[in-house]
Parts: structure tokens; C-alpha cells; sequence
């Protein structure tokens, strides 16, 4: 993992240590923060990715900082790569996060 990676895992790490369910999984090259089993949020390449619903794809996607997640060449609805610059504060990664747990907690347990 890069730099880049363990220092933005330091930063989510707080967020989500408390949360019910929560757990970390090794996987894409780095780690990624599960609730219940279910993939939530991680570090990649710089940004962070977060688990959201499907149908707010497009209303996500139009967000600011906000990409498609595309890690085999085709994006993958329901995720979204936010850069670096919409999660500079503590305040914006929050928002980031608690979007992702609110919706895998939605999600049948793993």
C-alpha cells in the first residue's frame, strides 16, 4: 500500500471502528472497511471509494471530486472514487463515510 493508502486508512480508521459490524478485509491491493460482512469504503490510489445505492448513481456521480469507480475497465454502479480534494477536511470524509454505513447497513448480513 502507498503512502498515500496507510495515511488515508488513518483517517478512516476512526470513523469506523465503532460502528457495529465493522471489520477490515485485505483486498485490491490494499484494505477495505466492511460492515456486516459488506463492503463499505477503502482507499484507492489516492481517493476513497464508497459503497452507495445503485439508483443514485447519476446524482451521486454529478457530486463535486466525485469519479466513476472503474477498476476493470467497466464502472461499477452503486460505487463512486472520490479524489483527494473532496475529502481534504475531516468533515467532508466524514460525510463520505457515514453515506457509505448508512447504506451497507441496509444491506442483508454477510
Amino acid at each position: 500500500m502507498t503512502d498515500d493508502g496507510e495515511a488515508l486508512v488513518g483517517r478512516i480508521r476512526p470513523f469506523m471502528k465503532r460502528r457495529k459490524g465493522y471489520s477490515e478485509q485485505k483486498m485490491f491491493g490494499g484494505l477495505c472497511f466492511m460492515i456486516n460482512g459488506n463492503m463499505c469504503v477503502g482507499p484507492w490510489k489516492g481517493s476513497l471509494i464508497v459503497r452507495l445505492a445503485m439508483e443514485d448513481h447519476e446524482v451521486t456521480q454529478s457530486m463535486p471530486h466525485v469519479q466513476p469507480m472503474d477498476i476493470t475497465g467497466k464502472i461499477m454502479k452503486g460505487w463512486a472514487r472520490v479524489e483527494p480534494a473532496g475529502i481534504e477536511s475531516d468533515e467532508d470524509l466524514k460525510f463520505w463515510i457515514d453515506a457509505a454505513v448508512k447504506f451497507v447497513q441496509s444491506l442483508p448480513i454477510r
